[in-house]
């Protein structure tokens, strides 16, 4: 994969995501590529969010497939994850639903 099907791959993956679980708590973030707010609960709106949750372009395509675990990533160091609502691992893998189908409600935090 290229660095343009890359971020392609990313930047539908993380959107798709927030979509899943809409939502302005927390900020996902996958540099260079794409940064989205997503998790229902307190609206955040000024400065440094308090839940963030920042990784790279690889582990992220793997956690979004299922092919790398939550936990496996955050031991390892490739998942940085702060505040109470950054756990997204109740939120993992990306689940497929067909063109316009709506979401499932996440869990409550």
């Amino acid at each position: 994969m290229d660095r343009k099907q890359l971020a392609a791959a990313v930047r539908e993956s993380v959107r798709a995501f927030a979509q899943q679980v809409p939502g302005r708590s927390v900020e996902l973030r996958v540099p260079p590529f794409v940064a989205v707010q997503c998790v229902a609960g307190p609206r955040h709106t000024r400065g440094t969010p308090p839940n963030i949750v920042e990784t790279d372009a690889q582990t992220w395509l793997g956690l979004a497939d299922g092919s790398i675990a939550w936990a496996d990533a955050v031991a390892d160091g490739r998942i940085s994850a702060s505040g109470p609502r950054s756990d997204l691992s109740g939120y993992l893998p990306l689940e497929a639903r067909p063109s316009g189908q709506a979401p499932k409600p996440g869990p409550i935090s």
